[in-house]
């Protein structure tokens, strides 16, 4: 069946932005069509019209957060002057950390965490798509022949984790500077483990 969001039509878009407006606020786990309809002008039957229904809805809602990840993600991208695991991942950090990312943030959590839970549903696929998307940028971000060793592989694992579990951290308990100060330490400790060095 083909997407109803392939070719969005201005209003669509427009319902869309004004959607994930929403539940950056309320967050995605007890989304209801009304309330949400009414709060952004609009109708169940008309979000049901453009987007099949809840669960299509709830779909490109996270397609448009993972499109705010990846916009971030392009830009540390640079294949032909790579800057290295330790510089990106200080790039990434201070971008997870900073206040105004916090409602996106909190809606990547909710999203990762509904995808293994409940494989099956609008969330399908969706933790291990971002895993997927981080690795592959921070692969971009790695000398070639570091890029391309095992070794490296394990290193760009490395620092995703612990930049993942920062994060949680840091959503959890607000407590930037401590988190930051732990993230700074570990980074450290990954930059000397490189061979090719970053």
């Amino acid at each position: 069946m083909p997407s109803r969001t392939a070719n969005p039509s201005a209003r669509q878009t427009e319902l869309l932005e004004a959607a994930y407006e929403y539940a950056l606020l309320h967050g995605l786990n007890d989304l209801s069509l009304r309330p949400l309809a009414e709060a952004i002008g609009s109708s169940t039957r008309v979000l049901m019209f453009l987007f099949g229904n809840k669960d299509g809805l709830v779909r490109a809602l996270l397609e448009r957060a993972r499109a705010e990840e990846l916009a971030l993600l392009a830009e540390l991208r640079q294949p032909e002057q790579p800057v290295g695991l330790t510089t990106a991942a200080q790039g990434v950090w201070a971008w997870l950390a900073a206040d105004e990312h916090r409602p996106l943030l909190r809606l990547w959590a909710e999203a990762y965490a509904r995808s293994l839970v409940d494989p099956d549903g609008p969330w399908a696929g969706f933790a291990r798509s971002t895993v997927e998307d981080w690795l592959d940028v921070l692969a971009g971000c790695q000398p070639r022949a570091e890029r391309d060793a095992e070794e490296g592989a394990v290193r760009r694992t490395l620092t995703l984790a612990v930049l993942r579990g920062a994060l949680l951290d840091l959503l959890a308990t607000g407590d930037e500077s401590r988190v930051t100060a732990a993230v700074h330490q570990q980074l450290a400790l990954l930059h000397g483990l490189g061979h090719t060095g970053d």
